[in-house]
């Protein structure tokens, strides 16, 4: 590789671009790849666009505090109305402290893929529909 780049750029500067690729060639590269892979991840993804479908009051089936305190957030595996389980994770510490033995959640559904997602609310919106 050095022979080649000191015909391209002469014999001093060959050293010099050599060192630098050999010492931060493959981090510089490695970096520019991390980025371009995520960017392309990020413009070929969904939109990202969502509505709001329902709120719904569920049962919790566990439920953790994470770092052992509700305040950090809470973990829980909750049952859906159509019988399957999923894990819902809130950090806010005002939600996370409602969730007992069962759990107020909004259903939202991306426009584009019809996916649903789910994430806990307050009582007080599963109260009002």
């Amino acid at each position: 590789m050095l022979n080649v780049l000191s015909k391209i750029f002469g014999p001093h500067r060959a050293v010099s671009i050599y060192a630098f690729v050999k010492t931060w060639g493959l981090p510089v590269v490695g970096g520019v790849g991390v980025i371009v892979v995520a960017a392309a991840l990020l413009l070929l993804n969904d939109s990202g666009e969502h509505e709001h479908d329902s709120f719904m009051t569920v049962a919790v089936l566990s439920s953790t505090a994470i770092n052992g305190d509700l305040k950090n957030g809470v973990i829980a595996s909750v049952r859906l109305p159509d019988g399957s389980a999923t894990s819902i994770t809130s950090t806010e510490a005002t939600v996370s402290q409602t969730v007992g033995t069962s759990a107020c959640i909004e259903k939202r559904v991306f426009v584009e893929s019809g996916e649903a997602r789910y994430r806990f609310k307050l009582p007080r919106h599963c109260e009002a529909s």
